[in-house]
């Protein structure tokens, strides 16, 4: 039997310092970074999703990065047939798979070999769904998952509505939730042996001030500008328009908030993405929290653990 091929991931809330430490890994085991996250495709759009910026990434080969346009799909179907690609590509070339991101369905998705093949699709139904949406908004569309499939939605922004109502049109057609579905669909064997590394903070209000100093960078680097781009084309840009990061600053474009109104409510809506993310990867297996306000150095001990992982 073939051996499982060795990965790291690199997973944790926003702004906890992911980037950082997967450059700090690469340049110390020969890695190359495949991104879990599901804006940072998207070419033109670099603040308001926290990108590795060009001199992180010189440092080491970004994959899944920068190379769709932003009316083109992105889930996790694609991002699990193309991350399992390049695991292929960098494995095959003697080098260290690494995965770092926040997006947590994508993430275990990944690692446990989900299969999203031959997933239902009914028109009827979703024109259905589609219609309830205009009529009622996403909240309403949303709470129904939550009513449905709880385990789910708390992995789901309720202002996406393209999972939403996905997840809500395969329940409706097959009488299946995702979570079950999902379940279903994972192998007996997991297809890798992975070392999860989750950065975190102990005091969760260190975490919160962090999230706060990087939105207010993000404004001084120029976020209203690619807010308003996204804005602009909010009709086709149909994932970033849904995106924390843009969507807080409609109002501003609109003349109904003002923008103080709209930076407080990005750190709103951040810190209450950090929460779900907390929760999400808290419930996942083997994770080895490392605290960036701890007493010990995180990233001394994310290159031990990792040492040991890849001398086993």
């Amino acid at each position: 039997m073939e051996e499982r091929k060795k990965i790291i991931v690199i997973c944790g809330p926003t702004a906890s310092g992911k980037t950082g430490l997967s450059l700090v890994l690469a340049d110390r085991f020969d890695g190359e970074i495949i991104s879990a996250d599901s804006m940072q495709v998207y070419k033109n759009l670099d603040i308001g999703t926290a990108k590795a910026t060009k001199e992180e990434q010189s440092k080491a080969k970004h994959h899944l990065v920068d190379f769709l346009n932003p009316d083109e799909p992105y889930n996790v179907e694609l991002f699990t047939r193309l991350a399992k690609e390049k695991i292929e590509d960098i494995s095959g070339r003697g080098k260290l798979p690494i995965i770092a991101g926040g997006t947590g369905l994508y993430i275990e998705s990944l690692v446990n070999g989900i299969s999203f093949t031959d997933q239902p699709t009914d028109k009827t139904v979703r024109a259905g769904l589609e219609k309830q949406l205009e009529e009622h908004g996403k909240e309403y569309m949303y709470q129904q998952l939550v009513d449905i499939d709880p385990e789910y939605a708390a992995g789901v922004h309720q202002n996406n509505a393209v999972r939403v109502i996905r997840a809500l049109e395969i329940y409706y057609t097959t009488g299946v939730t995702m979570t079950q579905q999902i379940a279903a669909s994972k192998p007996k064997e997991k297809p890798y042996d992975v070392l999860f590394l989750a950065t975190g903070f102990k005091d969760r209000s260190k975490l919160y001030e962090n999230i706060e100093k990087r939105v207010d960078i993000m404004v001084d680097l120029g976020v209203l500008a690619e807010a308003e781009y996204v804005f602009k084309n909010k009709e086709t840009f149909v994932n970033s328009a849904a995106a924390i990061g843009y969507k807080e600053f409609f109002p501003y474009f609109y003349g109904t908030q003002s923008l103080q109104q709209c930076i407080d409510e990005l750190k709103k809506a951040s810190r209450h993405y950090a929460k779900r993310q907390l929760t999400w990867f808290n419930r996942m297996e083997n994770i080895n929290w490392l605290y960036v306000d701890g007493e010990e150095d995180y990233k001394q001990t994310a290159l031990t653990l990792t040492e040991s992982f890849l001398n086993k």
